[in-house]
């Protein structure tokens, strides 16, 4: 069966054009013009992944990922035209799982699609179903983690990259290493992503993010998972 991607953005040429795109490319498609219109289609359609434009009308791609953020764990990506780092970073910020920017490219949008759909495909498949250390545990399985017997919530993108880190403690792996092992593809420029999406790791399963005890930053090098 088809995966169903639900398409949110104010402009319809841009609807159509991804419509059409994604519909050649083996997907169903469904529609939405502004954020409130979505969270309609999206309850009722239940899409294995949303493209989200950020600046519409009535309601915006901020908004809607944190009302829809606190109903399912949808991957999202975000499309903006804005070029400040801060529309990204806010944006993977609230849950989305990557971002491109206008105008783009279909053949990398598609890309970033089927890897994020991968990521929740994989399933057991990516190595052992029970990942464990340092009193972290992750279940790829049933997809939950907990922190000391605690249970907590990843977006699909955290939850692949701990799975990273906890099958390989003390290994350091730099930003583009982990953005191929999250994307399929690493795209230059885009390693911003894994600094935003390991600071809201770190947030989720840290004692004190400020003071991380699992996630080590290595200077000049990228990230490991403690270890000790």
């Amino acid at each position: 069966m088809a995966r169903t991607i639900l398409i949110v953005d104010d402009k319809r040429e841009i609807r159509t054009l991804l419509n059409d795109y994604l519909s050649q490319e083996g997907f169903r498609v469904v529609e939405a013009a502004d954020g409130q219109e979505a969270l309609f289609v999206a309850r009722n359609e239940h899409p294995a992944l949303i493209i989200l434009d950020l600046m519409m009308p009535e309601m915006g791609g901020y908004e809607f990922m944190r009302v829809y953020s606190r109903e399912a764990d949808t991957p999202i990506i975000i499309l903006t035209a804005r070029l400040e780092e801060g529309d990204k970073v806010l944006g993977l910020e609230l849950g989305a799982d990557d971002y491109v920017t206008k105008p783009f490219s279909m053949r990398e949008l598609t890309a970033r699609v089927r890897a994020v759909l991968r990521r929740l495909e994989k399933g057991g498949n990516g190595g052992a179903d029970l990942l464990q250390a340092g009193g972290v545990t992750l279940d790829r399985q049933t997809r939950q983690v907990t922190v000391g017997g605690d249970a907590v919530d990843l977006t699909p993108s955290e939850f692949e990259l701990l799975a990273i880190f906890l099958a390989a403690p003390g290994r350091v792996f730099s930003r583009l290493e982990l953005l191929d092992r999250l994307q399929g593809e690493a795209y230059e420029g885009y390693e911003r992503t894994i600094d935003v999406h390991i600071r809201n790791l770190r947030t989720k399963i840290e004692p004190d993010a400020r003071k991380p005890r699992y996630i080590e930053t290595v200077y000049g090098v990228g990230y490991r998972f403690a270890a000790g």
